[in-house]
């Protein structure tokens, strides 16, 4: 059988009626997909984005599994990997016209990219029902508002390094990377005529002593990502921020912060309730050493989902722990929570939840 391709599309969703007031003109949702629906449409998987993610970024999930895992198969799934909003494919300040272009696009939520990941499926997939849906890090916040929104149409979610909602020293741990970024005077409030390096260099360096734990510097874990010292690490880390939009990073993060799973209008502020929504088979996978998404916030949130369970990753990668194919160990932890997730669905067989949360469709 020929290996399967990639192909990279755009959908145009028009005028986007945003749910923290606005409206995002002519929307696009750029997504990569492999693998073809099949005619029940119940083999469909989500591989939601990351923040500062490209789609290409949740590649490595997918494959012939071998050395790097039971990796999700494109002859046997369709899987589609849509671009959140802000992170520069899909509708982004840095590829917006007119008003919205750079500091005035429009403030973002969670829910208005599941919102518009839903009309892509259900115009493009037919409706077709989820067997999964996966993310890691603000992927995974989007995976478990799917559930919420959507039991109907969800099987399963996996989510991962990742809460329902920023909790407050998430908040604060934003805020100091924020000023780092706008504090360079070529920031210009997001005018700027030319990238701000110095605010994106600090940025980056700010950002990576958060995105790795204490023990990934003390047993120079570095090492294993083939960096030869800490300099070089964030030397890295501040080329590849240098490779992205100002705009965008702030625009992405602020999506992030105000980021929680029940502020819609399905759930109106109700957090037990949006919550109780996952009653369907949903695996939470936090880092041990996570510094932003701990352990502890983790679990607070699955004790009141019905169907979840909690598996931590004992890693000393921090929150880089649960990115396609960052850790060797974690990812092939992660891929065996897929498959067992997958694998407990009966072939061919949708699970339909219609009529259990028909007053709360969104």
């Amino acid at each position: 059988m020929a290996k399967q391709q990639w192909v990279r599309e755009e959908f145009r969703a028009g005028d986007l009626a945003l749910s923290r007031g606005g409206v995002l003109k002519d929307a696009r949702l750029h997504y990569h997909q492999i693998g073809e629906l099949n005619a029940p449409k119940d083999n469909l998987i989500l591989l939601s984005t990351y923040y500062g993610g490209a789609a290409a970024g949740n590649h490595a999930w997918v494959g012939e599994g071998g050395a790097n895992g039971p990796q999700l198969d494109p002859d046997r799934y369709c899987i589609v990997i849509p671009s959140l909003l802000g992170a520069g494919e899909s509708s982004s300040p840095s590829n917006s016209n007119g008003a919205q272009a750079g500091p005035g696009f429009p403030a973002i939520s969670l829910y208005d990219n599941v919102r518009l990941q839903k009309q892509l499926v259900d115009e493009v997939f037919g409706g077709a029902n989820l067997a999964l849906v996966m993310g890691w890090s603000m992927g995974g916040m989007q995976a478990l508002q799917w559930g919420s929104l959507f039991p109907e149409q969800v099987n399963a979610v996996l989510a991962t390094c990742c809460t329902a909602r920023c909790y407050p020293h998430n908040h604060v741990f934003l805020e100091g990377v924020k000023a780092a970024l706008t504090c360079d005077p070529t920031f210009q409030a997001g005018h700027y005529r030319t990238p701000p390096v110095r605010g994106l260099k600090a940025f980056a360096r700010v950002y990576a002593g958060w995105a790795y734990s204490q023990a990934f510097f003390r047993n120079e874990c570095w090492r294993d990502m083939g960096f030869t010292s800490v300099e070089d690490l964030l030397d890295f880390w501040e080329q590849d921020h240098l490779g992205q939009d100002a705009n965008d990073l702030l625009a992405m993060l602020d999506t992030w912060q105000t980021g929680n799973i029940a502020d819609n209008p399905v759930f109106r502020g109700d957090y037990p309730a949006a919550l109780a929504a996952l009653t369907m088979p949903t695996r939470l996978m936090p880092s041990g050493t996570d510094l932003y998404f701990t352990v502890d916030d983790a679990s607070a949130d699955a004790s009141q989902m019905p169907g979840a369970t909690l598996e931590v990753l004992a890693s000393d990668y921090g929150h880089i722990a649960g990115g396609a194919g960052r850790e060797h160990r974690s990812h092939i932890r992660i891929l065996q929570a897929a498959q067992s997730l997958l694998h407990s669905q009966a072939p061919g067989h949708s699970r339909s939840r219609a009529n259990e949360r028909s007053d709360n469709s969104a």
